[in-house]
């Protein structure tokens, strides 16, 4: 179960964070399949620390033989007591300590798997309304947080519980009065972990919601600098980024002030305790119901327990700023969660062959790039959108009962005006976003592929693509990992992209992406095209993918993404109308409802609205494409 979170001034719709009850059962999930490696490393720690306690006694023996005015001889065995104690504690302290530490890094790494699993499947529009800075402080700041409290936090807190437990017992031991008066310590100790606890989760929370917000207006202020500076508006987002730092600045001071209280009213607690016992001792002592040496042992059992409560205390300090950071892990996790769809029954909105990724496809098997494709004829359709309805909110409906139909290996070109929906339309069709309502199902889960398809069923590529940092041999076999450099060479050549690509300074092995050759949007976009040739799907989705080329490298790119659709069913969103020219059919958008369709000649003959934009992109250009 999740709440959702507090909406900064940003108008973003954040995304949800988990309540302490989903929480505490998620990260019980993830202890789960290492339970042998955290009982075994808490049962070390425990013999560590029962071989620790024996230090007080020992000490407090030493004060007996001296009080007592017995031989120097006497104390040579307690100190040697005393040394192999501190030998015998301090490696298994060490082997405890190793192994809830293996157990702590074990965990964070399944944390980040799932996380990073599930925040690739969350739908675009759900990213696109919590805004870039949501996302970004969680995965960074949120993820740092944990791990810090894994690393330091969970070890230190184990220890420090066990040897406050432990030492209580052996107060207990020493006589139940020591134990009494220890325990007049108690109740300022809770009624302050209590005042904090209530405090610190949710300023904790709020205050990664005040960085996520302050992220987010320095991501669009700097990602937006050339518009800023363009409409002199410099002064109003500098006032915006400075207010969302004033509030971020005044958690942390908020924060600050909390931890000072808490540590105040700590030492308060450690007076009371301390000066109980010590009274209890005199009184014992007077009454001779135990010796000095027992006292001074009672009196350092409780001055011992400072430091495992301070610690355990200041790491409340940190597992408080973990939990809210965890449970806006878990919320992002939880948010991405679907129910399987029943066996047979196609999931709606998502194609029944698969779920792509955007920019590449899984990993599968494919059939070698350099083999020729024929186009298919089939009675059978390839994709159907049956009645698809999509809205970002309410009142801001899209797509408006869209049905669409793309025989095997039709090549459909979407075309319309800004904000007709193509884009919308596209990303359902790929399976990457669900509709508001209607289906979209295609061959491969119950049905049949297109002959000659890959294991890949439908591979989006967008404007916006990612060249992932490593080898260009590494980020081309994303699409197929068992591809041999042949295939790769043959998946380039295909899309007109081998001779750059070898020309690279080393090749194949060149290293691309942050810190490595730099490629321009037109190869980078060829890279793309040359992974949807790897991966040989039976439906391509192209959003708009020449449209980052510029007019230079437009001719280029329409040639490369013809032949990686070359045999293959394929949805083009045309962000040229060269690419509906040389398409199957036109399917035209106006404000979410398709208006027409029909072959190029057709449609531009017909004086509808597809003539009117072929008449307005043609007519600016000098020389304008008529077949």
């Amino acid at each position: 179960m999740t709440t959702d979170s507090p909406t900064p001034d940003t108008g973003a719709e954040l995304l949800p964070i988990a309540t302490p009850a989903r929480t505490r059962a998620a990260l019980r999930t993830l202890i789960r399949p290492d339970r042998g490696l955290a009982l075994t490393g808490l049962g070390i720690l425990v013999g560590a620390t029962v071989v620790g306690l024996l230090v007080q006694p020992l000490l407090g023996r030493i004060v007996d033989i001296v009080a007592d005015g017995r031989p120097a001889g006497d104390l040579t065995l307690p100190v040697v007591l005393l040394v192999a104690v501190a030998v015998v504690q301090g490696l298994t302290t060490m082997l405890g300590l190793t192994r809830i530490a293996r157990l702590g890094e074990t965990v964070l790494a399944r944390l980040r798997e799932r996380f990073v699993e599930r925040a690739l499947n969350l739908p675009a529009d759900r990213l696109e309304r919590a805004g870039a800075g949501d996302l970004t402080a969680r995965v960074t700041g949120d993820v740092a947080r944990v791990a810090e409290a894994v690393r330091s936090a969970l070890p230190e807190m184990a220890r420090s519980v066990l040897a406050i437990l432990l030492t209580l017992g052996a107060l207990a031991l020493l006589d139940v009065r020591f134990l009494l008066a220890a325990l007049l310590a108690v109740p300022v100790q809770l009624l302050t972990a209590r005042w904090y606890v209530r405090r610190a989760l949710t300023l904790y929370a709020d205050q990664r919601v005040a960085n996520g917000a302050q992220q987010q207006q320095l991501l669009e202020t700097i990602g937006g600098a050339v518009t800023v500076r363009g409409h002199r508006l410099e002064e109003q987002h500098t006032e915006r980024s400075a207010g969302r730092s004033r509030k971020a600045v005044d958690f942390t001071m908020r924060s600050v002030n909390l931890v000072l209280g808490f540590y105040g009213r700590l030492h308060i607690a450690e007076y009371i305790g301390l000066a109980a016992v010590l009274i209890a001792g005199f009184w014992l002592v007077r009454d001779g119901a135990v010796s000095i040496g027992t006292a001074t042992a009672a009196a350092l059992y409780f001055h011992s327990l400072f430091g495992p409560v301070n610690a355990a205390l200041v790491l409340l300090d940190d597992a408080q700023s973990a939990a809210a950071g965890l449970a806006r892990l878990v919320g992002v996790t939880d948010l991405a969660e679907q129910p399987e769809p029943e066996a047979g029954k196609p999931e709606a909105g998502k194609p029944t062959a698969g779920k792509p990724e955007v920019g590449k496809a899984e990993d599968g098997k494919a059939a070698p790039a350099s083999v020729p494709r024929q186009r298919i004829a089939s009675s059978e359709a390839a994709v159907t959108v049956h009645a698809v309805s999509h809205a970002y909110g309410p009142g801001r409906p899209v797509l408006h009962e869209v049905s669409l139909t793309l025989e095997p290996g039709e090549h459909v070109a979407l075309v319309g005006t800004s904000g007709a929906g193509k884009s919308t339309l596209a990303r359902i069709v790929a399976g990457v976003q669900q509709p508001t309502a209607g289906t979209v199902t295609s061959p491969g889960g119950g049905g049949s592929a297109p002959a000659g398809a890959g294991e890949h069923p439908v591979v989006l590529v967008t404007q916006e693509v990612h060249v992932f940092t490593g080898t260009l041999a590494e980020d081309l076999r994303l699409a197929r990992p068992e591809a041999t450099d042949a295939d790769l060479r043959a998946a380039l050549a295909t899309v007109h992209a081998l001779d750059w690509a070898e020309a690279l300074p080393d090749g194949l092995a060149t290293v691309v992406g942050e810190g490595g050759h730099r490629l321009d949007p037109a190869r980078a976009q060829q890279l793309a095209l040359a992974r949807l040739v790897l991966a040989d799907p039976a439906l391509a989705v192209l959003d708009e993918a020449t449209a980052e080329a510029g007019s230079a490298g437009a001719r280029v790119l329409e040639r490369s993404a013809e032949a990686a659709l070359d045999g293959r069913t394929a949805l083009v969103v045309a962000h040229r109308l060269t690419q509906a020219v040389a398409a199957d059919r036109v399917v035209v958008l106006e404000a979410g409802r398709v208006v027409e369709s029909g072959p190029h000649d057709e449609l531009r003959d017909a004086d509808g609205p597809y003539a009117a934009l072929w008449r307005a992109w043609s007519g600016s250009r000098t020389a304008a494409p008529h077949p």
